[in-house]
């Protein structure tokens, strides 16, 4: 074995799975596992933990998984992710802890996050569940949604003794996980359902089709139902659009919805009646995950697919995996280029849309090059659907509707990273709906800042 190099992960072949939405990578053995783990060098200063935005003793899980310890490994995960099969399948390890990993000074860095993944498979395959608490303090707190930040804060909180409630505005729980990221990237019905059941393991409530603002007010859950904190986590789903002309035609969509009705409401199966659209061919506007995921999820259903993104390939925000894999499976790349109009027939239908050429200039606020456009460069591409990928914000509903609760200028709810507290005593937030749309792992990392910032203010109120 070199261990200079990471063990291979097996992968479904790019000709099949471009037409079939099963998962595309198929993960590590134990064999693989026990080897890859045996590459790491145990540093004492594991900077590896410094990468983790939720701080799991990532040297202390590898040695387990190493010795072939895995219910062990699975313990030490729990202690700090209550999401460990999710994390290790969508977080950008490369930037975060393998970006740190001292053995990818030389060679390549462990692979923490397929590690992770094993141990979390595992766990599952072999029924290992975290221990719940023995008992509750008897202080009710309400958590409004159940993704990524809404379920770490209820798991940690559920640990700590506290009767958690959820409170979901979907049919099923896990928020961007269910709606947001396809089956190929995280199966929904093992593993999303298999940690949503882990965190209700530890006493946590979970009540759908409840959309706070509307069903109920944050006000109502704490004066007359009985809640002393609230964590608000519902994430950012109000999509953003360029404002060209034709955007308005039959034919153009949000990434939110389009992956909406393939993920959640199983658009792409045969046995569900959800319609979505039949095209095809796709421009995704947009170069960040969601829009590979749109742009995968496009491909699979048939189309012929192009991303059309301002910046050259340097600058795409996208996960280097991610876009390797849309690359592998045949999409097509239409780099410094932006779309100035979408072009409809006589039924308002799309047919095509017209861009303009783009070049790098100076650096904006990002640190990243601005796109300037190239006068007299317009090309037309002929599409039939435009799927717009252009970041979203938190919807204004919560915040609209909760007196005493500040928002910036981008309708993001306003509140102390280190704790998640706001303007308003008792309400605590974190994820999406505070830094508008991130990552998986950072919206965990503000569930589990907002937990200890319940517990600090419970504690402290007599």
């Amino acid at each position: 074995m070199d261990v200079l190099k990471k063990v291979p992960v097996r992968e479904q072949e790019p000709k099949v799975r471009a037409a079939n939405f099963e998962e595309v990578c198929l993960g590590y053995n134990k064999e693989e596992a026990m080897e890859e783990a045996s590459r790491c060098l145990k540093c004492k200063n594991a900077k590896c933990m410094g990468g983790c935005p939720v701080s799991i003793n990532i040297p202390g899980f590898i040695k387990e998984v190493e010795l072939g310890n895995f219910e062990e490994a699975a313990k030490v995960i729990a202690q700090s992710s209550a999401l460990p099969a999710v994390c290790g399948r969508v977080c950008p390890q490369e930037t975060q802890c393998e970006g740190k990993c001292i053995r990818g000074i030389k060679g390549e860095p462990i692979s923490i996050g397929k590690l992770e993944r094993f141990v979390a498979d595992w766990s599952r395959e072999n029924g290992f569940v975290p221990a719940a608490p023995e008992k509750t303090n008897g202080k009710k707190v309400a958590v409004i949604g159940s993704g990524p930040a809404g379920l770490t804060c209820a798991g940690d909180l559920a640990k700590l003794g506290y009767e958690v409630t959820i409170f979901e505005a979907l049919h099923e729980p896990g928020g961007v996980l269910i709606y947001g990221i396809p089956e190929f990237r995280l199966p929904k019905s093992t593993v999303v359902k298999t940690e949503v059941e882990n965190v209700k393991k530890l006493g946590v409530k979970i009540e759908t089709d409840v959309i706070v603002g509307k069903s109920v007010t944050i006000d109502e859950l704490m004066d007359e139902e009985g809640f002393e904190a609230v964590f608000i986590g519902s994430g950012a789903g109000l999509p953003m659009f360029m404002g060209i002309p034709g955007e308005n035609a039959n034919g153009v969509f949000s990434a939110n919805e389009y992956l909406t009705r393939s993920n959640l409401m199983k658009a792409f199966r045969d046995d569900y009646d959800t319609p979505i659209a039949v095209s095809k061919k796709v421009a995704v506007v947009g170069g960040g995950n969601v829009a590979m995921d749109a742009a995968r999820t496009a491909l699979r259903l048939g189309a012929e697919v192009h991303i059309v993104y301002r910046r050259s390939e340097a600058e795409l925000p996208a996960r280097a995996e991610e876009v390797h894999h849309a690359k592998e499976e045949g999409i097509i790349f239409n780099l410094l280029c932006n779309p100035v109009e979408i072009l409809t027939d006589d039924n308002g239908w799309v047919n095509g849309m017209k861009c303009i050429r783009m070049e790098l200039g100076e650096p904006d606020a990002s640190g990243r090059r601005r796109p300037v456009e190239i006068p007299g460069s317009e090309f037309t591409i002929d599409v039939d659907t435009v799927i717009m990928s252009l970041g979203t914000s938190p919807n204004p509903l919560i915040s609209s509707t909760t007196k005493g609760l500040d928002t910036n200028r981008r309708k993001c709810i306003v509140a102390d990273e280190s704790n998640g507290q706001t303007s308003r005593e008792g309400v605590f937030a974190g994820g999406d709906a505070v830094t508008g749309a991130a990552t998986v792992i950072l919206a965990m990392e503000a569930g589990r800042a907002g937990a200890r910032g319940i517990d600090e203010y419970l504690s402290a109120k007599k």
